[in-house]
């Protein structure tokens, strides 16, 4: 059987995708022949143009939906109001950096309610749509963090390793169906806001640009790369592919040999 690597026809959801991963991903998607939901908290004209750019540039149908991650009737809303979910691509996140006995606790809930609860919220919306369609993949975009640990990130760490057991029971409930569900797990990735962050660093540090991203900034990523907004919009699109029909249940690293030591 001849694997179909095209997207046409399936309609991709992809939230917190105004910016950043979820930006890549979808237009990644979009080049593969899948229209697209994009969607963050805003309303704002820039975010219904940028879907217009996307459907101009692949010649697909983009639209934009406004919904906050942050509370589950928006996040089932969001599924609603796309009409038809082929793709749900879970991508909202937030973090915040502090030790645990100064963890604020408003910091806390808005960590683990848009980096991990709404992943649950989204995908209870989708999976009758899928059924219904007979096809579906479920995509959770974790981190290296949901497989690993870092100092004074706890409900960035908790929530992401709860998105990668998510993912395997998702994964268990529709296996024998024509669903998969699957987590990327990212390393450092070089996002505008990332990129935001290496001149200050390169201050504090009294560093070069290249100096700093490989000593401090990738200091736990054996590449000492970046992975970038287009290889994480790749493999997503893989993951979505006839190829990985029997992948399903598992966490795909793109984090430059960060998880292998």
């Amino acid at each position: 059987m001849a694997i179909e690597w095209s997207l046409a026809g399936k309609t991709a959801v992809i939230t917190g995708s105004n910016s950043g991963i979820g930006l890549g991903i979808a237009q990644q998607l979009a080049k593969a022949g899948a229209d697209v939901v994009l969607n963050s908290f805003t309303d704002r004209d820039e975010d219904h143009a940028l879907a217009a750019e996307i459907a101009a540039d692949y010649g697909v149908t983009a639209r934009y939906i406004k919904a906050d991650m942050s509370k589950g009737d928006e996040c089932r809303m969001l599924i609603e109001k796309a009409g038809r979910c082929d793709i749900l691509v879970n991508n909202a996140g937030i973090q915040h950096v502090a030790p645990i006995d100064e963890f604020p606790m408003e910091k806390w809930d808005a960590i683990i309610a848009i980096n991990m609860n709404s992943a649950f919220h989204t995908t209870a919306a989708a999976l009758p749509k899928m059924r219904e369609a007979g096809w579906g993949r479920v995509i959770n975009v974790a981190s290296a963090h949901g497989l690993t640990a870092s100092p004074f990130k706890s409900a960035y760490v908790a929530a992401k390793h709860g998105v990668v057991g998510m993912s395997k029971v998702i994964a268990l409930e529709t296996a024998e169906e024509p669903i998969t569900c699957n987590a990327v797990c990212p390393g450092y990735v070089l996002t505008p806001l990332v990129e935001a962050q290496i001149p200050d660093t390169m201050a504090k540090y009294n560093m070069g640009r290249e100096e700093v991203i490989k000593k401090v900034m990738l200091e736990r990523q054996p590449s000492r790369e970046f992975a970038t907004v287009e290889q994480l919009g790749g493999t997503v699109a893989f993951l979505c592919s006839d190829a990985a029909a029997q992948i399903t249940g598992t966490s795909i690293s793109v984090d430059g040999g960060w998880t292998a030591l």
